[in-house]
């Protein structure tokens, strides 16, 4: 049996520990939180867990094996690096760290030490994403056009990061996962309305080496909640629903079709138009779906699916659109950009 430690009860924390909690192979030994209202509320919901208000407590357990994080973005890494330390596996809420290089370090430390690194990327380990990774890499949709995502509402305001670290990672995350390759450049550009808050609401578009391009809209300044994404294929479609309760995915035989033409006059554009279904999805819950998996890869040393590596790939995007959006949209090179860091 996996002992697991729980660092952080504020929003997040408290979804990860009921999830512990039913998974099996793993139990919730302790829950930390410098909050007393926090761990009287943790108390409530998980009586049989020691209850810590000190990360380094909890840490030093050694009946814990491992660790989630559900902390603010600013204190990831070094949360992350003295649970690795301390010979812990660790689980950590998105985005891995606030640096790039940061996300290296803890990379290193946990190959070092053999531990499972592993990012909470929740949107991965949904049923509908996992079906939109299998139609891409069957074919099925053809060579890959666009990834058109708007991911908006109004709030949550978070203190440490922008809206682009807080809604685009998801997107970020989820393009990592069903795409063959990475983008090659990211534009960004934003706005902060509110006084004295980063900005919060954004713009960014990646780059593909392949042609592709992947267009985000974030914002927590929206009048509704839109969580929205088209894909388009050479062959079909799909339009992505995240709110939809019944049909999450639909994926359209619809296209354009180019015939032969001269080269001075237009070629001749028809339309087609087919079908359009809806892949009954799992309604598992996509954390519990990621816990197990986080326990599985402990017992096996296994991969995660979205592991360090997976991380650092999103926080390397995330810093070039910040680079991308001080320049108020200049496209950024994601390459040059790492070598000069």
């Amino acid at each position: 049996m996996i002992g697991i430690g729980v660092i952080g009860y504020g929003y997040w924390g408290p979804n990860l520990a009921r999830c512990v909690a039913d998974t099996d192979g793993c139990a919730l030994v302790g829950i930390a939180d410098s909050s007393p209202a926090a761990l009287m509320r943790a108390g409530k919901r998980h009586p049989s867990a020691k209850l810590y208000d000190s990360w380094r407590d909890l840490i030093a357990d050694p009946r814990i094996d491992a660790v989630l994080i559900a902390t603010p973005v600013s204190t990831h890494f070094d949360l992350a690096l003295n649970a690795l330390r301390a010979r812990k596996h660790v689980l950590v809420e998105k985005p891995i760290t606030a640096t790039s290089e940061e996300a290296r370090i803890l990379i290193d430390v946990a190959s070092h030490h053999r531990l499972v690194l592993m990012v909470d990327h929740t949107f991965v380990y949904t049923s509908a994403v996992q079906k939109i990774s299998d139609i891409i890499g069957s074919g099925d949709l053809g060579d890959l056009f666009y990834y058109d995502s708007t991911r908006v509402n109004l709030g949550l305001f978070q203190r440490d990061v922008n809206v682009i670290w807080d809604l685009a990672v998801h997107d970020l995350s989820i393009l990592d996962f069903v795409l063959a390759e990475r983008p090659v450049a990211v534009s960004a550009s934003g706005a902060g309305h509110i006084r004295g808050s980063l900005e919060n609401m954004a713009h960014l578009t990646l780059f593909y080496p392949g042609g592709a391009v992947a267009h985000l809209n974030v914002n927590w300044l929206a009048p509704v909640k839109v969580r929205q994404t088209l894909i388009g294929g050479s062959r079909r479609m799909i339009v992505y629903n995240d709110l939809d309760p019944i049909e999450k995915i639909k994926i359209y035989d619809r296209g354009v079709t180019v015939g032969d033409g001269h080269e001075d006059i237009d070629p001749r554009v028809s339309y087609r138009t087919g079908d359009m279904w809806a892949p009954q999805l799992s309604v598992k819950e996509a954390l519990l779906t990621e816990l197990e998996h986080f326990v599985d890869c402990i017992e096996t040393r296994a991969t995660p699916i979205t592991s360090g590596a997976s991380g650092l790939h999103v926080v390397e995007t995330l810093e070039c659109a910040m680079a991308s959006l001080r320049q108020r949209g200049h496209p950024v090179e994601i390459e040059a950009l790492m070598r000069a860091s």
